[in-house]
């Protein structure tokens, strides 16, 4: 089945994730009974969350002919023959009145009727509520006719949830693997280390028995070589120290003298080799780090330069040899340095290339995170001001999830940058995702 992106504005957006079957027709019957059938009417409506009676009888109403809806068979007819492009018009219409969010455009919509028998729209994604016009012929039919509650999206948020715990334990159990066979090599490690010293016991006690047989020989040898010398050291002079309280006196401050001139001389010098081994290991480094990281800029940069596909950005960045954080950090810096106005729009023209990216290895979103800020806090631009748009495009366009949002917010408020106007900057959008948490654990 064709499918095509929900809303005539997303009709080039190869990403949008909202997507619903293309309209199919079948004009029946001659004469005054010719009848024009939409054949996929029920799975268009279940793409757009709203019954096919009301789309149905949308196109009976902007086209002034007689429409209906059987609910047993799940057939869709207006009188008359109408063309396809002419149908699928006035759906596009439908959707911006009746799917659509006005504020963010999304179609997570569920449709309200307040007390006042007034009709609302309120997105799932960004919480805002939206206003039908009333003087639409349609909305008589929407408040005799009012939608059931959404029992799917419940269904499909507790299915979310038993994923994520089935992760979790998925986890948790690969990391008692890992402490399984850790184990296991310290028990191997430790036996194999016992053997060892055993064999080196051995082979120490069967040397000690060899030398234990050849030492006496040698023993003799000396005592020999060293008898001769005893004799003779009874005629030569002996050397005698002076042992009166003047000379001793003397020696004394002698040695005192010379003990606090190596101690002078060691003071002088230790923080002389202190500072030129600090100076030596902090520029060098430093120096070293910067020209790496500079370098690194200009190789992702000629590999954009070259018009590289964002589906082949990865195996490129995966050649290059640098820790995953740096790669990350230069392909931001190398899309978007110096931009001035607009980073949040700059984000979304060039989210695929972030998705390849996020694509590299297991917890990139993270590293992609920290990239954005460090470019944020670097940068001399209003891309600060910017933040929570940016985070918000990056989690419409599943880049983002709100785990990984929240985790590295409150990372940022234990670390050692926690004092950064970034995190002030992104409060909002992290309080608006943890009420959205709270509203769908109530529900």
């Amino acid at each position: 089945m064709a499918l095509q992106n929900i809303g005539a504005g997303n009709s080039d957006d190869a990403f949008y994730r909202y997507k619903m079957p293309k309209m199919i027709t079948k004009i029946e019957g001659r004469g005054n009974g010719i009848k024009t059938n939409i054949v996929n009417m029920v799975d268009i409506a279940k793409a757009l969350a709203r019954p096919p009676s009301y789309t149905t009888k949308y196109f009976g109403c902007e086209l002034g002919a007689q429409s209906k809806f059987d609910e047993k068979v799940g057939t869709s007819h207006v009188n008359g023959a109408h063309d396809t492009a002419k149908l699928a018009a006035l759906l596009e219409i439908f959707i911006k009145k009746y799917v659509q969010c006005y504020g963010c455009g999304n179609p997570e919509t569920e449709i309200l009727i307040t007390k006042n028998q007034m009709i609302q729209l309120k997105c799932a994604a960004c919480g805002f509520v939206s206003d039908v016009d009333m003087r639409d012929k349609l909305t008589s039919f929407i408040i005799k006719n009012p939608p059931e509650t959404k029992k799917g999206s419940k269904d499909k948020k507790a299915m979310r949830r038993a994923e994520k715990e089935r992760l979790k334990e998925g986890a948790a159990a690969d990391e008692e693997q890992k402490k399984m066979k850790k184990e296991t090599k310290k028990k191997s490690s430790s036996t194999s280390k016992d053997e060892t010293t055993k064999l080196t016991s051995t082979k120490k006690k069967a040397s000690g028995s060899d030398e234990d047989h050849r030492s006496p020989a040698h023993s003799q040898v000396d005592e020999k070589e060293e008898a001769p010398d005893e004799d003779d050291d009874d005629g030569e002079v002996q050397w005698l120290t002076d042992t009166s309280l003047e000379a001793a006196q003397q020696r004394i401050q002698e040695q005192l003298s010379a003990v606090t001139a190596d101690m002078v001389m060691l003071s002088t010098d230790e923080p002389e080799k202190k500072e030129k081994a600090s100076s030596k290991t902090s520029d060098g480094s430093e120096n070293g780090n910067a020209m790496h990281y500079r370098k690194l800029v200009g190789e992702v940069k000629a590999i954009l330069n070259k018009g590289v596909v964002a589906s082949e950005l990865q195996s490129h960045m995966e050649a290059i040899p640098a820790p995953a954080q740096e790669k990350i950090s230069a392909l931001i810096e190398a899309l978007f340095e110096g931009i001035e106005k607009g980073f949040a729009k700059e984000v979304v023209k060039k989210k695929r290339y972030l998705a390849a990216a996020v694509s590299m290895e297991e917890g990139s979103h993270l590293l992609l995170l920290h990239a954005i800020e460090a470019f944020c806090l670097k940068s001399t631009s209003n891309a600060l001001k910017e933040i929570p748009i940016v985070l918000k495009a990056l989690y419409d366009s599943d880049l983002l999830e709100e785990e990984h949002i929240v985790q590295w917010y409150q990372e940022g408020l234990n670390g050692d940058n926690k004092d950064s106007q970034i995190w002030k900057k992104a409060k909002p959008l992290i309080e608006w995702l943890q009420s959205a948490e709270s509203e769908t654990e109530e529900e």
